[in-house]
């Protein structure tokens, strides 16, 4: 019973073109949840306009606990389906440091990162230990012949750095 109170991160599924519909009755209840979003600028007839466009389509972060997120398909008919962990028996938690990091580097630089779907090699577990990237832990990669931290969410995503100097880096077990 304790788990189930429990508050945690979770990753929802839901159709295209829903994720903000869901943000805002997730807001109305209360439940804290964040969906990635970056500013654009685009060209209109009416000149120049700043508008907000999705990173990850059809997914949305929800951090509660599981009786709660249980309710929100059950009792609120929320259009959602939790994505699984790897043996598919359990709604995947994605750790509250992960999705902090991750929250963070989407907040602190959205022209500096990539979105990345595709399984990257796995490197050597880093710290940003100078710059304004301080105290992010992720991987070290090299894309596109370029040193960088990708902070990834098992099973769900990953998203790169822009260019980070090794002399920022250190190796930690």
């Amino acid at each position: 019973m304790i788990e189930e109170k429990k508050i945690h991160w979770y990753v929802a599924y839901t159709r295209v073109n829903q994720e903000l519909l869901i943000k805002k009755k997730l807001d109305e209840l209360g439940i804290e949840n964040f969906l990635p979003l970056e500013e654009q600028v685009r060209d209109t007839p009416l000149g120049r306009k700043i508008i907000r466009v999705l990173l990850i389509h059809g997914m949305i972060f929800i951090r509660t606990d599981k009786v709660t997120s249980f309710s929100l398909i059950n009792e609120h008919s929320l259009n959602i389906v939790y994505l699984k962990d790897l043996e598919g028996r359990r709604s995947l938690i994605v750790p509250d440091k992960q999705m902090e990091d991750f929250m963070f580097l989407l907040d602190f630089s959205p022209d500096g990162i990539e979105i990345l779907n595709k399984d990257l090699k796995r490197g050597d577990r880093v710290r940003v230990i100078k710059g304004p990237l301080q105290g992010l832990v992720g991987e070290l990669v090299r894309l596109r012949g370029h040193k960088r931290v990708v902070i990834r969410l098992e099973g769900v995503v990953s998203i790169a750095t822009s260019y980070i100097p090794g002399s920022f880096l250190e190796r930690i077990e």
